[in-house]
């Protein structure tokens, strides 16, 4: 296996830990505020955080793929000198821009208020107090990756933050704070864990900080298309749940808010793999070497798509009882709508990392535009569908655009680089599987029960596995990607590579 394989497997199994907890203690914070306060409270919740959300990604500047990228870049080219002007400049632009946003918000939150019918401005007043320390974190975050180094961005973002939210969420919970306090506590982690990351990372980064105007100008006109970009796939993320809360209520905009976040789990190790699929990929191309990004990108996409359909079905083939065994009866009819999101998610996912790839080769600006059709699609839809149809339209919106976008992309860096995962030992296993989980699931009884769903989930795992080995579908390199989980874990694969072996 290659050596950046093995960079990718060991990073990506690094990123994944950090995504599920970052996933779970997020989840289990939605699902304690969900069901402690009314439907109107979550959806106004959920509409505070989507702009919150919104007005991060805008302070970051797309420095989070900017600068991950061009310190990869130069560190494969060896300008040192250019690294550290890099990373100046990203904390420079980020801080001054998360500062400005901070004020925006705060002083117009009553005009945000009206538009979205949130009962008080409060609210987004506390929100707005997050945006420049949201937006350090991410920026610092993404540095340290430009460096090969995930776990900063794993320890501090995805699990000291969150757990600490999760944990001052359910004090406020126990001590019955109302959902005021709540919002006190979920905003508190975001300032604490960007003063001690800042403070780390001043001595942790082992470089001269040095200010270069160029630098910084080369820098923005990388990542301004990046900001678009984020910007447009945000606006896909959460404008179903504004337009929700304007063209009709709080409580709609919270029942859909209660399918979205189980199904934005689907792509959880795809994204998990990007994060170090970036940096890595882009030394490669450095260095022009194209095969080795061809053959990487098939089977990692191999691999996201193997790790994420056993969970796809169990959300696509029993929505309700996922919906209702987590959030409570109360969102039962949110069923339907994940399940329509579900399928957008799996699209990305059977597509593979197309986006980053596009980011790699320096097509930012396609990427760019790309994203502002999906974008633009998106609005087009929610507007037409949502005030006849309410969560479905919604749904329709988002699956429908992500999709589009993503075929799009895929379709660019085929054309560009030939690069695609549809391979035989790709297809074939998704075929046996769907079968035979298509007719498991016409056999079995109704499901109510998150402990059925778990094995289920589990079952699904296995028929998978079944898939791959009757298909003969295992290619050499997922022998030498057990080989890396095995080193990582410490867990000993040795009788399971050598039954593997003989299905090569």
């Amino acid at each position: 296996m290659s050596d950046s394989l093995g960079k990718i497997a060991r990073g990506a199994v690094i990123a994944f830990v950090g995504m599920l907890a970052f996933t779970f203690f997020e989840f289990v914070t939605r699902v304690i505020i969900a069901r402690y306060v009314t439907p109107s409270e979550y959806g106004a919740f959920s509409i505070g955080f989507a702009l919150l959300n919104i007005f991060v990604m805008i302070s970051c500047l797309g420095l989070q793929g900017g600068a991950t990228r061009c310190i990869a870049y130069f560190r494969g080219k060896g300008e040192n000198e250019k690294v550290a002007g890099i990373v100046y400049s990203s904390l420079q632009i980020s801080v001054a821009a998360g500062l400005f946003f901070f004020i925006v918000i705060f002083f117009f939150s009553d005009v945000l208020s009206n538009i979205f019918h949130l009962e008080q401005s409060m609210l987004l007043k506390l929100f707005a107090i997050a945006i420049p320390f949201l937006t350090v974190i991410e920026v610092v975050s993404y540095i340290f990756i430009g460096f090969n180094r995930i776990k900063e961005k794993v320890f501090f973002r995805d699990i000291l933050m969150y757990l600490l939210r999760f944990v001052c969420i359910a004090f406020a919970f126990i001590f019955g704070y109302g959902f005021d306090g709540m919002m006190y506590a979920y905003i508190l982690p975001s300032v604490v864990v960007a003063v001690i990351f800042v403070v780390y990372a001043a001595r942790k980064l082992s470089i001269t900080l040095q200010d270069n105007a160029k630098i910084r100008k080369d820098l923005l006109q990388f990542s301004i298309p990046l900001l678009v970009t984020s910007i447009s796939i945000l606006a896909m993320q959460r404008v179903d749940t504004l337009m929700l809360g304007y063209f009709k209520t709080s409580d709609v905009a919270g029942l859909y808010n209660a399918a979205y976040p189980i199904a934005q789990i689907i792509p959880i190790f795809l994204s998990s793999i990007i994060m170090i699929y970036v940096p890595i990929s882009s030394q490669l191309f450095s260095r022009n070497s194209t095969g080795e990004m061809r053959r990487n990108y098939a089977i990692l996409t191999k691999w996201s798509l193997a790790a994420t359909l056993p969970f796809f079905f169990v959300i696509f083939l029993f929505p309700e009882a996922m919906i209702t065994s987590i959030f409570g009866s109360s969102y039962i009819l949110a069923g339907d709508a994940l399940r329509i999101l579900a399928i957008g998610g799996l699209i990305q996912v059977f597509l593979g990392p197309n986006a980053a790839t596009l980011v790699v080769i320096g097509k930012t600006k396609l990427n760019m535009v790309d994203d502002v059709m999906g974008a633009i699609l998106n609005v087009a839809l929610n507007l037409l569908l949502i005030p006849g149809m309410g969560i479905i339209g919604a749904a329709i919106a988002s699956a429908a655009s992500f999709g589009a976008v993503a075929v799009l992309k895929s379709g660019q860096i085929f054309w560009i680089q030939k690069l695609h995962p549809f391979t035989g030992n790709f297809l074939k296993p998704v075929g046996v599987s769907v079968i035979i989980i298509f007719v498991i699931y016409r056999m079995i009884i109704p499901v109510h029960s998150i402990w059925i769903l778990i094995i289920l989930f589990f079952l699904f795992i296995v028929v998978y596995g079944i898939s791959l080995v009757i298909t003969k579908s295992l290619d050499e390199e997922d022998i030498m990607m057990l080989l890396e989980i095995e080193k990582i874990t410490g867990i000993d694969f040795s009788n399971l590579k050598k039954r593997l072996k003989q299905f090569l």
